[in-house]
């Protein structure tokens, strides 16, 4: 008997990541490779579209070379966001994709904001969300404004996960939660938010539920369903133990990514509060910065991120570190805001510094957690943990006694390729719902527990952090108008 096998793939902020799972959640082949991220002035960063679709394509025809395709029977998608792909009536990109950490839209995001009030938020979404740099209709603003001839012949506005149904299926759609900041609570679109950027509401793609069919795949694998999916976000948070009411889960990639489930809401700035869908209403706090902050530290230094983490396992002090390299989303949603290293003395060794980024990126994450905990009116005696950012058990004890919490981390490497599989395989009819799934299929293995002296010095330098976050908030915004050449 042919074995039952779901394909699920992550397209993320800097690899494709494919999976094949079997219905007992094994991982029985798996896929991955990097692309290229542009990054140049004035805070642009873009990817090729093209890059995406390549590289699924590869690992479709690694899986069927290797004698997987008949028992293939369904195919999951999840992807980065906010990253927009603006197309042309035929398909095809009219620029690069701007990436979610691209804030050149801030301007734009700012004058679209100061349009809506806190009461009109609430009742569209459900929270005080900000209509930021990242945001759909900021991006669309900065478009109509500075490509006039790119949006006149834009026919759609698409997410890296739609792009690639596109072209695996030829059938355009998108999920009601990747659209953040569009849709409302009953997963419809806004026409008043829609009406902010004339010619916007044409340009939306139609929605598809997560869970059912986007259409279905051509080529190598012709004939398979294709389920709609949705941002890595909510698919991770979900794969990584969020299908449960009042569970808290913690992803760390490019960016971290912290989520409480929870029905209940209490309206909380700087927190992303999605519509109920299977069941699930999650509150996210997406940061800028994670990961991300890791690879830059350790490009700069010259080494591996093995050996960052061994370094600033023997690191005798650390300066603390704000990790905002791009800006920040939550909970502070300011695109203006730098980075910094504070408290750097004659003796402070490279070690310290390691530890340093270590230490930043998880007050990062402290801060998010703490808007989150107060929205969801919820605080978790565990936390369950994924993605690459936990691969290092230093780090991964650093955040156990940042948060003072309990750390569970999920086996699967990569928790939203089991989070996109989790959802085709509901889409195919293997499990009722997204709990159903998540109990055959995730596994967790790893456990770090806070040391209490610990948590307590770092309780010391989170409220530190906090004041620097706040006093240097200004000063960046500041440095960034001023040239480089005029600077003394």
């Amino acid at each position: 008997m042919a074995r039952r096998l779901i394909l699920g793939i992550d397209v993320g902020t800097t690899s494709v990541k494919a999976g094949l799972l079997d219905t007992n959640g094994a991982q029985v082949a798996a896929f991955s490779e990097r692309y290229d991220t542009a990054r140049s002035g004035d805070n642009v960063v873009e990817q090729d579209p093209r890059d995406w679709t390549r590289l699924i394509d590869a690992a479709i025809a690694q899986f069927v070379g290797a004698g997987f395709g008949p028992d293939i029977a369904a195919i999951g998608l999840t992807s980065q966001v906010n990253t927009h792909v603006f197309v042309g009536a035929d398909g095809v990109p009219l620029m690069p994709a701007v990436v979610w950490q691209d804030t050149r839209a801030v301007a734009e995001a700012a004058a679209l904001d100061a349009r809506v009030t806190a009461d009109q938020k609430i009742g569209w979404w459900g929270a005080p969300m900000p209509i930021d740099a990242s945001h759909a209709l900021s991006r669309m603003a900065w478009v109509a404004r500075h490509r006039p001839e790119v949006w006149d012949a834009t026919a759609r506005v698409l997410l890296p996960k739609d792009y690639c149904i596109a072209h695996l299926t030829g059938d355009t759609s998108t999920d009601p939660l990747s659209a953040i900041g569009l849709v409302d609570s009953n997963l419809h679109y806004i026409p008043e938010v829609l009406a902010l950027v004339p010619g916007a509401a044409e340009r939306m793609a139609p929605l598809i539920p997560v869970t059912d069919s986007a259409g279905i795949a051509r080529g190598l694998l012709k004939g398979r369903p294709v389920a709609s999916g949705t941002m890595d976000a909510w698919a991770g948070l979900v794969g990584a133990g969020g299908a449960q009411e009042g569970s808290t889960v913690y992803l760390s990639g490019t960016s971290e990514i912290l989520g409480i489930s929870s029905r209940t809401v209490v309206p909380t700035p700087g927190v992303i509060v999605f519509p109920q869908c299977a069941g699930i209403r999650l509150h996210a706090a997406p940061t800028q910065s994670g990961g991300d902050a890791a690879a830059w530290f350790a490009a700069l230094a010259r080494i591996s991120l093995e050996q960052m983490s061994a370094m600033a396992a023997r690191a005798t002090t650390s300066p603390l570190f704000l990790p905002q390299l791009e800006g920040e989303r939550a909970p502070l949603w300011d695109g203006d805001l730098r980075a910094a290293f504070l408290g750097v003395s004659r003796q402070t060794s490279q070690a310290d510094l390691a530890r340093a980024v270590f230490e930043g990126v998880s007050f990062s994450a402290r801060h998010g957690l703490e808007a989150l905990q107060t929205s969801a009116d919820t605080r978790s005696d565990t936390i369950t943990c994924g993605g690459g950012g936990f691969r290092s058990d230093i780090w991964a004890q650093i955040r156990a006694d940042v948060l003072g919490t309990e750390l569970h981390v999920l086996d699967a490497a990569e928790p939203g390729v089991l989070g996109a599989a989790t959802i085709a395989a509901i889409s195919a009819s293997d499990y009722a719902d997204a709990a159903d799934a998540q109990a055959a299929l995730a596994r967790f293995g790893r456990r770090f527990a806070p040391d209490a002296k610990a948590h307590a010095r770092y309780d010391d330098r989170f409220a530190l952090y906090k004041d620097a976050i706040e006093g240097i908030a200004g000063l960046t915004a500041r440095l960034s108008r001023i040239p480089l050449g005029e600077r003394r």
